[in-house]
This record gives C-alpha cells, sequence and structure tokens, in this order.
C-alpha cells in the first residue's frame, strides 16, 4: 500500500513538472507573437495614417485593399474558414473532439494585421489572444498525456497573451478566469501562473513602455456621484456597441458576394474616417491625444465631435468585423471609453460646475465600459490600471466597473462572445 502511494505522489510530481515546461514554452512562444504583433502593427498603422491624413482618397483605398486581402489570403490559403475571435476557443474548450488548428495562429496574426493598419475600427487584442490560445492548444495536442489538461494549457497562452499585451499578470490570469474558463483548479493555476510568469519576465527583461503615459494625481470623494453616473452611462453604451455588431453582423450575412460587402465598408468606413480621422485604426491615437488635451474647454463643436466618436465607432467596428475583419470589441471598449469619460466629465463640469478632473474620467471610462462590454470587471480594473501605470484610482474604479458591468448586464445578459442567435 505504501509502495503504491509512493508511485502515485512520484506520478504527480511527474505531471506537474511537464506541466510547469510546457506552461514556459506556452508563455515565451505567446509573449514573443504577441509582442511582434503589436509593434508592427502600430508601426505600419502610424505609417499608414499619416498617408491618409495626408490624401484623404486613401481613408477609401487602404479598408478596401486590406479587407481584399484578408478574404483572399482566407479563401486561398486559410482553408476558407472564417475567423471567429473569442467564440473559436469556446468552442475548442467546451468540446472534447474540437481544437484550435495550427494554422489560426498566422491566420489572426496576418488578418489582425492588415485589419487595424488599413484603417479597420477594431484592434490586435482579439487577434493576439485567439492565437496565443491556439499555441496552448496545439501543445496539449502534441502528446496524449496533455489532452486531459486542454482548457487549461489554452486559458495559459490567452493569459501569456494578454499579460504581454498590456504588461498585466493579474489582468491576464483575470481575463482567462472571468471570460475563457470560469473554473479553476489545481493544473489551472500551476499552468497559467507559469506562463504568465514567464510573460512578465520577458516584458520587464524587454523594457516595454507603458500604453498610455498618464499621471494621476489623486480623487475627490465628492466626485462619487459623478463616477456612478460614468458607470450607468458606459453600461448602456457597451451595450449599444454590442448590439451594434450583432445586428450588423446579421444583416451582412443578406450580402451573397464577399467584395460587395468589402466595397460597401469601404465607402462607409472611408466616409466615416474623413469626418472622423480619430476612428482609424485600433484608435489608440484618440485615446492619446485626449489624454495630452484633457483640459480643454468645453464647445458645441468639441461636443458635436465626441457624439459622432460614440455613435459612430461602435458601428464602423461592426461594419469592419462584419465585413471580414479580424478582432473582437476590445480596443473599441477602450476607445469608447475613454471619449465618454471625457464627455460625461466636461458635461458635468458645465452644467452643474462638478469640478471633477476630466482625465481621472477618461481613465475610469475606458475600465467602464470594457468591464460591461465583456463583463468582466476585474480584469477591467487590473488591465487600466496596469496600461497607464497608476493605481491611484483603483477604489473609484472597482466602483463604476461593477456598476457598468451590472448595469449593461441587466439591460442586455449577453456579450459579443456569449451571443448566440438561438438565446433570444
Amino acid at each position: 500500500m505504501r509502495n503504491f502511494t509512493q508511485i502515485k505522489k512520484y506520478y504527480s510530481f511527474i505531471v506537474y513538472q511537464k506541466l510547469v515546461v510546457v506552461a514556459a514554452v506556452i508563455g515565451i512562444l505567446t509573449s514573443f507573437l504577441a509582442l511582434s504583433l503589436k509593434h508592427v502593427t502600430e508601426y505600419y498603422e502610424a505609417l499608414f495614417y499619416s498617408k491618409a491624413v495626408a490624401f484623404n482618397f486613401y481613408y477609401f483605398l487602404f479598408p478596401f485593399v486590406g479587407l481584399t486581402i484578408i478574404y483572399v489570403l482566407r479563401k486561398n490559403i486559410f482553408k476558407n474558414q472564417e475567423n471567429k475571435g473569442i467564440k473559436e476557443i469556446f468552442e475548442a474548450t467546451q468540446s472534447t473532439s474540437k481544437n484550435l488548428a495550427l494554422y489560426k495562429i498566422p491566420s489572426h496574426f496576418i488578418n489582425g494585421f492588415f485589419t487595424v493598419i488599413s484603417g479597420g475600427a477594431t484592434g490586435i487584442e482579439v487577434s493576439t489572444v485567439v492565437a496565443s490560445a491556439t499555441i496552448g492548444s496545439v501543445a496539449q495536442q502534441k502528446a496524449n498525456f496533455f489532452k486531459k489538461y486542454k482548457e487549461e494549457l489554452i486559458c495559459a497562452g490567452v493569459a501569456a497573451g494578454v499579460t504581454a499585451l498590456f504588461g498585466s499578470p493579474i489582468a491576464g490570469l483575470l481575463f482567462s478566469i472571468e471570460v475563457i474558463s470560469r473554473s479553476t483548479n489545481k493544473s489551472f493555476w500551476i499552468t497559467n501562473s507559469i506562463s504568465v510568469g514567464v510573460a512578465s519576465l520577458i516584458i520587464v527583461t524587454l523594457n516595454e513602455p507603458l500604453l498610455f503615459s498618464v499621471k494621476i494625481i489623486t480623487w475627490h470623494y465628492h466626485a462619487l456621484p459623478y463616477f456612478i453616473l460614468l458607470g450607468i452611462v458606459a453600461g448602456i453604451n457597451s451595450v449599444y456597441l454590442t448590439r451594434s455588431v450583432l445586428f450588423i453582423k446579421s444583416r451582412f450575412l443578406k450580402f451573397t458576394n464577399q467584395y460587395h460587402k468589402i466595397l460597401f465598408t469601404s465607402l462607409l468606413l472611408g466616409s466615416t474616417l474623413v469626418l472622423l480621422p480619430v476612428l482609424y485604426g485600433d484608435g489608440y491615437h484618440g485615446i492619446k491625444e485626449i489624454i495630452r488635451y484633457n483640459q480643454t474647454h468645453f464647445s458645441m463643436s468639441l461636443l458635436i465631435s465626441i457624439l459622432g466618436i460614440l455613435i459612430l465607432k461602435p458601428i464602423v467596428t461592426a461594419l469592419t468585423l462584419a465585413s471580414g475583419g479580424d478582432g473582437g470589441v476590445f480596443a473599441p471598449s477602450l476607445v469608447i471609453g475613454a471619449f465618454l469619460g471625457f464627455f460625461v466629465a466636461s458635461l458635468c463640469n458645465y452644467y452643474f460646475n462638478a469640478q471633477v478632473l476630466q482625465l481621472n474620467f477618461i481613465v475610469i471610462g475606458m475600465a467602464a465600459v470594457l468591464s460591461s462590454s465583456i463583463h468582466a470587471p476585474f480584469t477591467a480594473l487590473f488591465l487600466v490600471c496596469s496600461i497607464i501605470g497608476d493605481y491611484t484610482l483603483f477604489l473609484p474604479l472597482l466602483l463604476v466597473c461593477l456598476i457598468s458591468k451590472f448595469t449593461a448586464q441587466y439591460i442586455f445578459p449577453y456579450t459579443v462572445y456569449s451571443y448566440k442567435a438561438t438565446t433570444i
């Protein structure tokens, strides 16, 4: 009996030892994939955007060329399989027979890259997450030994990808729990902690910069009622984003010719970009601009511009995704949240003399809309704190993220990831 117990313990030790090794490899591969996609996309997005600003015709040409390249590659190289985003991960984790095929790594990498640099109003986050999950999925397919740890290894890839992309190991773990797995066990914590730890070590070694350079000084308790208002409005706005994506995608199914989809999207997206260039690509350049000029005085022209962004960003995001672009609602949520926070703070200061700090509302708005769009308040909280490198707003961020999430869930209980056509 004693010998059997010792053998069992030794076997468990070998199991976890192998899981540690494969999780570390996943963390390394995923980190370099995420960082390479991030930097190459940032470079070419800025380059193409500067060309479009100088010559507006490119606002129409770039989306058409980018979406056409994605379609041709998908049809001729990537097995004519449409990228479904996060839903692909759900299909793999919830099925014993389905897996994420190896070609999903270059498919999402290349398609995400071309979508964003050509002006598609989404981001590389979901492309990175699915490609990272595929690394974990492929790892568990390589040996029968790992098949029982399929979900754990896929989640390890996801967690490491988010960590590398945003420099936030806690957000990586929480995203894996709140959005992908929703349950944990010992092997989950081992694999995900190791992959996230490796990813963190890589981004520290490479000295990756913060996504947004923000210095939060303080926040005041008199702003709490306005924070609550922002949380409610953010929840409503995220539902508008979700329903826009679902509605436009369903309408685009009526197009039988893919080139008609691409042409239609290019014309609408180009027209929108001519009016509001800030919507080009992932839109992070717009967040940086509004952070830089957050003390801008309220004016009617500014009001109209921000309203245009809040109304049109969900629509152009939905058009991009419906026409074959790769991505999701991650980056759009951050962009919408930043401008929504600025908008709410400006209105409160102008009409109610609230004397709230616009910069605080920009930061909290980003977390609030992200929280309510993906129903993951703790992921949004730690992610936004990490991308600005400041935890001063932790308490109001926590409050607003929870309010926005429950507001959105009360109005519409689905996200673009969890919705199925047969659910309502």
